[in-house]
């Protein structure tokens, strides 16, 4: 029954990211915002939604390392996305191809994971009420990152709608309300998700700060997997890396709000810190992406590209090594 629920939301979650997708682009399109801008900010937002309501409500049930390894886990499930999208592009290299107009978002990601590591290790008992200072700090970091984002300089100019809307674009009213209807959908099917995946790391044995890196950071994560590949599909690989790299800073910044609903205190005063070291692993993959892109490096190991391939080694070898160092008590 367990397992049930637990495949029954995760079915919920990719149903509701299709729509997702296809109704942010289509308000992408009729805002003439840009695909960059509404995949980095609304989008990315939207589907960060099971991350954050997935921890608000794993706080009612006692498991805050479920919360924490699922926000920094998803981190590096994100930027393992990037990397399969990147390789499984045979005809254009996707990250080549809008490298420079990432480059910012991309920064700024890893300018958000460092300052939660930080904090994390710092341990600033500080509060502001029953709220950590290290928690203010961040959402107000988030805030400067957002202003930043939608500075003219990163905004691109209006795209010419008219030459790339059809008959099936929806209609700018059509579209708020689908997109509208499909996140709601992600805030009443979370708590189903949360409740599954703690009775799993129960059952399993593999503890809550494991499965809460692995399982729940996955499953947290479809909407964004849903979403990049239906995006990429569409031609809209702009907002499909600008949703991946605005999902990081969302969730970096949900480490910050969620500390609003910890009402025995900091929120970050409970994590353990072994969670430093999948920070760090969230943050050598953006780094890797970063580099490897901003660098143009197109050399080939057989048909696999060297940045993408160690995107996806460091993924998977960094989960030997956190259940090897004993996350997964």
């Amino acid at each position: 029954m367990i397992w049930l629920q637990f495949l029954f939301s995760g079915i919920v979650i990719v149903l509701a990211a299709i729509q997702l997708s296809k109704y942010a682009d289509a308000i992408a399109l009729r805002t003439g915002l840009g695909r960059l801008f509404i995949g980095a900010l609304l989008l990315s937002s939207v589907t960060s939604l099971p991350e954050v309501l997935t921890t608000i409500n794993s706080f009612s049930q006692g498991v805050p390392n479920l919360a924490a390894g699922n926000l920094v886990g998803s981190n590096m499930f994100n930027m393992l996305l990037i990397a399969v999208a990147d390789l499984a592009s045979r005809n254009t290299r996707i990250l080549r191809k809008i490298a420079m107009r990432h480059a910012l978002s991309g920064s700024l990601t890893m300018l958000m994971i460092t300052l939660v590591v930080f904090f994390i290790v710092a341990n600033i008992d500080v509060q502001i009420g029953w709220v950590g200072l290290d928690s203010i700090l961040i959402i107000a970091v988030y805030i400067g990152a957002v202003k930043i984002l939608q500075s003219g300089s990163v905004v691109p100019p209006p795209e010419t709608v008219e030459e790339e809307l059809d008959e099936t674009v929806p209609s700018m009213l059509r579209a708020v309300i689908g997109f509208s209807l499909a996140a709601l959908v992600l805030v009443f099917i979370s708590p189903v998700l949360v409740s599954s995946s703690s009775a799993i790391a129960e059952v399993t044995g593999l503890g809550t700060s494991f499965v809460g890196t692995t399982l729940v950071a996955m499953m947290t994560s479809l909407p964004e997997v849903v979403a990049t590949i239906s995006l990429v599909r569409m031609g809209a690989e702009d907002m499909a890396i600008g949703n991946l790299f605005g999902s990081n800073m969302f969730n970096m910044f949900a480490m910050g709000l969620v500390d609003f609903f910890y009402l025995p205190g900091r929120f970050f005063g409970v994590i353990d810190p072994s969670f430093v070291i999948v920070g760090l692993l969230g943050l050598i993959m953006t780094g890797l992406a970063l580099v490897g892109n901003l660098a143009k490096l197109e050399r080939r190991i057989f048909i696999f590209e060297i940045d993408a391939t160690l995107i996806v080694l460091v993924y998977f070898g960094g989960l030997a090594f956190l259940y090897s160092q004993g996350i997964a008590p």
